[in-house]
This record gives C-alpha cells, structure tokens and sequence, in this order.
C-alpha cells in the first residue's frame, strides 16, 4: 500500500492496495489510527467516511481470506 492524501482536519495517511493500479477504477482507501481504521472511496475523498474499531477492521480481513 502506498500513501494517498492527508485531511485537514485530522492529519490521516490514506493508503490504497497496490491492486488498484493507476486506472482510477473503484478502489477504497483506509488510514489507521492508534484505535480506528478509517475507510473512504478512493473517487470521493472529501465524501462519507466509515470508520471502525481496528478489531472490528482485523476480523473482517480476516473473514476475506477463508
């Protein structure tokens, strides 16, 4: 993963798989903090963000690779 941007409001390193390629096609792009991970559409950076527990964000990895 490679970083993307940082907000304004809250200094985030938003990072977006290295799969995406440079197409801009549908990608999402998270950002951890010390108890969240932050999850945004890689098209609407300044868009609704979905913000969850890091262990909520390790179960659902997880759950991706079963």
């Amino acid at each position: 993963m490679t970083p993307q941007q940082t907000t304004a409001n809250l200094s985030l390193v938003w990072c977006k798989s290295s799969y995406s390629g440079g197409g801009g096609g549908n990608c999402v792009e998270v950002a951890h903090t010390g108890s969240a991970v932050h999850v945004r559409d890689s098209k609407t950076v300044d868009g609704p963000r979905l913000t969850v527990a890091r262990s909520g964000w390790a179960t659902f990895v997880a759950s991706l690779t079963r």
